[in-house]
């Protein structure tokens, strides 16, 4: 009986046969996709059709909006980028314009507000990246008309006290990198300097002395660079 049991392989030596779950021999090997005979499912690897390129636009549109509002212009480069035809891009824009969702007044009224209150910039620097974001040059201005001369000062003074707070230094030197500072924020030398001359006098005595020898109109533009000194603030 021994000799039997290993001649047919069943001996305790024997390797055990491979079992399911259930300790049953498992049964055929399951196909991992299609039919059991191998044929695939009807439609299967059928290529999707065209997808309407209008409806391509307004999903780029879409996605620009989700991150920030956007011009007409900005949207209008976004879809160029991606080779929708200039019809369908009007087409899609023109509807965005119609409903409200593109909107270049307000979005100027609005980058207006939030840079100047944000960033401390003046009207000159705003009417600069509102332009580099293709905003028409009349709804531009009516934007800029709302921050007026009075409230340009006021900001310029107060950035001017805040950076005064840790700058160091000879009152010529850090008179030179404030207004430097204001120069590069879009402010007009007048105003610039006139703010810093004032910030100076309330700060010391040395400070004070040097700012009643500043001549606030007779500086000119040039003087007043702001890569003059190589050590740009703000």
């Amino acid at each position: 009986m021994a000799g039997r049991r290993a001649r047919t392989g069943r001996g305790w030596d024997a390797s055990p046969p491979r079992t399911g779950d259930a300790g049953t021999p498992p049964g055929p090997r399951r196909q991992r996709r299609g039919r059991p005979d191998g044929e695939h499912e009807p439609g299967a690897g059928a290529e999707a059709p065209p997808r309407d390129e209008a409806e391509i636009a307004r999903e780029i549109c879409l996605r620009q909006l989700a991150v920030r509002p956007r011009t007409r212009a900005e949207l209008a480069g976004a879809l160029a980028r991606r080779e929708i035809s200039e019809e369908v891009a009007a087409e899609v824009l023109d509807r965005y314009d119609e409903v409200g969702i593109v909107d270049d007044a307000a979005f100027a009224r609005a980058w207006v507000t939030s840079r100047h209150a944000g960033r401390g910039l003046a009207r000159r620097a705003l009417a600069n990246e509102l332009r580099q974001r293709g905003v028409d040059g009349d709804v531009a201005s009516e934007a800029l008309g709302a921050l007026d001369a009075e409230t340009e000062a006021e900001t310029a003074r107060a950035l001017v006290e805040r950076k005064l707070r840790t700058v160091r230094g000879e009152p010529e030197a850090v008179f030179r990198r404030l207004v430097g500072m204001l120069a590069r924020k879009g402010y007009p030398p007048g105003v610039a300097i006139r703010a810093v001359k004032d910030a100076l006098a309330a700060q010391s005595a040395e400070a004070a002395e040097f700012a009643d020898q500043i001549d606030a109109d007779a500086l000119t533009e040039a003087e007043t660079d702001p890569d003059r000194d190589g050590r740009p603030l703000g």
